[in-house]
């Protein structure tokens, strides 16, 4: 039996499959995962070249592609002999989720968790869901909606709406973003951020759903990373449901795409037996089977069309599936995860009326040619 050391995020959709698979990893049952966990934040913080030196497998997002590819931290998947998986796995993508994971003409790691900003309700409490961010504001203002707003979130939707009114952001060499959709973006977060809780501020996406989930003064957010733990029958008191996020001017493309992927050191000494697992945990039969079954949200679209998958969660993965085939990829620069906690701070810091927009906005382009310098277009293409 081979032992395997693996790293993922703490929280049930991220760590029970992958405990639960531990001990049965791989094709053959030969080999055991010993997974270890960390919050998304300790996982963000802590340098990659740490964590390649002491897992074999990692389970991270692909913002994080660009530089571990650049530091040579990680396994080119698509130089191991499974060309054949690669191009099934491509076909089976639910919409940028594998390609998110490549960069410089190379596979860096396989979709093991899919998700986006998406729309989230208490279907016992609205009946009638928003369809447009005017019939957000609306509910908003009779006091039933939550919104996240810590820095990392205030910047998601910024992504979301920027992506979905107009463009996404550095995607014109030289700017963050164009000044008249940043003030338009930042406008509409005011109108909304006034009319939540002022709790607001200070919650992530883990945060609203737990008060949607627990109490019944909320009935409703429209932007919110997707946790299908929350669809599930017995998970807490109450159930939601998940739906594509209020159209915009592109309807529901745009919306800010997450997830994670899973990725094999290229310092591990059991590189191929590693690999073979991380295809394996990719793979439509263990996606749509034990992974999703034991607490996971897959990637593969062939979990994401099952029809028991979707009649145990609500239709979670059908009632956002159109989000996540728009969903857009965040700047794929080695120096965006500096940036994008810039921006959060940025954005943050206007929605608390701390900094006007003209001068948050001024603040992005700096930091955006200081954290990004000039590159090729392409380069930033979403």
């Amino acid at each position: 039996m081979t032992t395997l050391r693996g790293m993922t995020w703490d929280h049930p959709r991220g760590k029970a499959p992958l405990l639960a698979l531990a001990g049965r990893s791989g094709t053959t049952g030969t080999t055991t995962v010993e997974w270890s966990a960390r919050s998304l934040q300790a996982f963000a913080d802590h340098p990659l070249e740490e964590l390649a030196d002491s897992y074999d497998l990692l389970v991270l997002d692909h913002p994080h592609i660009p530089l571990a590819a650049g530091q040579e931290l990680l396994v080119p998947l698509d130089e191991t002999g499974h060309g054949d998986e690669l191009d099934r796995l491509a076909a089976e993508s639910v919409g940028a989720s594998f390609s998110s994971y490549q960069h410089g003409d190379h596979v860096w790691a396989l979709a093991l968790d899919a998700a986006a900003q998406v729309s989230v309700h208490r279907p016992d409490l609205i009946a009638d869901l928003p369809a447009s961010w005017d019939d957000v504001l609306e509910l908003a203002g009779e006091g039933r909606v939550l919104w996240p707003l810590k820095p990392v979130d205030a910047m998601s939707s910024f992504l979301t709406l920027a992506a979905q009114h107009g463009e996404p952001v550095c995607s014109r060499p030289g700017t963050f973003v164009r000044r008249e959709l940043g003030l338009a973006v930042l406008d509409l977060m005011h109108r909304l951020a006034d009319r939540v809780d002022r709790g607001c501020h200070g919650y992530n996406p883990i945060d609203v759903v737990e008060r949607l989930a627990t109490e019944d003064a909320w009935c409703y957010a429209p932007l919110v990373f997707g946790y299908v733990s929350y669809s599930r029958p017995g998970f807490r008191p109450h159930r939601l449901a998940y739906r594509d996020v209020p159209v915009g001017p592109r309807g529901t493309a745009g919306s800010c795409l997450g997830g994670a992927g899973i990725a094999v050191s290229a310092h591990s000494a059991e590189r191929d037996t590693a690999v073979d697992v991380a295809f394996w945990l990719a793979s439509a039969a263990i996606q749509r089977g034990e992974y999703y079954w034991e607490g996971g949200q897959p990637a593969n679209a062939i979990a994401w069309e099952d029809p028991e998958v979707n009649a145990d969660s609500l239709d979670f993965f059908a009632g956002t599936r159109a989000t996540l085939e728009g969903a857009s990829v965040r700047p794929r620069h080695a120096g965006w995860i500096a940036l994008q906690e810039v921006v959060g701070d940025l954005v943050h810091a206007a929605l608390a009326c701390q900094l006007s927009d003209d001068a948050c906005l001024d603040r992005l382009d700096a930091e955006r040619e200081r954290l990004l310098g000039g590159p090729e277009p392409e380069e930033m293409a979403p």
